[in-house]
């Protein structure tokens, strides 16, 4: 495999500039001038790769899905079914955290209402998220570890139910409450992939 080119590495530093400029101090202040501060350079070096700050914050929503996609990177020398698990025990945890910031995904989040390209952006990452479970879910049926109609709808439905506890947990400051309620939305989605749960 070939080596990122000069102009990839130059992106990738300007697109983690702008997240660490959103993260501390929100995304409606991140300005190009901003994020050429938190890199020392001049703000004629962000505008030469990013012409716009929407150009910025689209690079900045790619860098988000590669991010989360990582919760998927488990050992691939075992079963389809202790992949799974895996898998679903990184998702119902707070690993999601250290992959992102839960500022950051908010505030891109809220441009999905004003700018139709940013929507799109966000429902790709949703459905790339989607697509990477119920492939796991499609294996797993395959080696005859799960028994399921519809993989596709199962992993919909396991989504909305982490997404409404990730959304709900932004809230709760209390980490002891945290885990309890994630440990029970945990439990319903092995339940509905009838799967026996394990406290960990």
């Amino acid at each position: 495999m070939g080596r990122k080119s000069i102009k990839d590495i130059r992106q990738q530093e300007i697109v983690r500039a702008l997240y660490k400029t959103a993260k501390a101090e929100g995304l409606h202040n991140a300005s190009i001038k901003k994020v050429a501060d938190e890199m020392n350079v001049n703000p004629s070096l962000i505008l030469h790769y990013f012409k716009t700050k929407e150009d910025l914050i689209f690079a900045l929503i790619d860098y988000i899905l590669n991010r989360y996609l990582n919760i998927y990177t488990i050992k691939s020398n075992r079963s389809s079914i202790d992949q799974l698990m895996e898998v679903l025990n990184n998702i119902f945890s707070r690993k999601w955290n250290t992959l992102v910031s839960d500022d950051v995904y908010y505030n891109c989040f809220t441009l999905i209402f004003r700018d139709p390209l940013i929507q799109k952006k966000y429902r790709q990452l949703h459905d790339s998220l989607r697509e990477s479970l119920t492939e796991h879910l499609e294996a797993c049926i395959d080696e005859g570890s799960l028994q399921l109609d519809d993989p596709k709808i199962t992993a919909n439905l396991i989504y909305t139910i982490l997404e409404g506890a990730y959304f709900y947990l932004c809230m709760v400051p209390d980490t002891q409450t945290r885990t309890e309620v994630m440990d029970q939305h945990k439990k319903h989605a092995f339940a509905i992939l009838g799967i026996e749960y394990k406290k960990a």
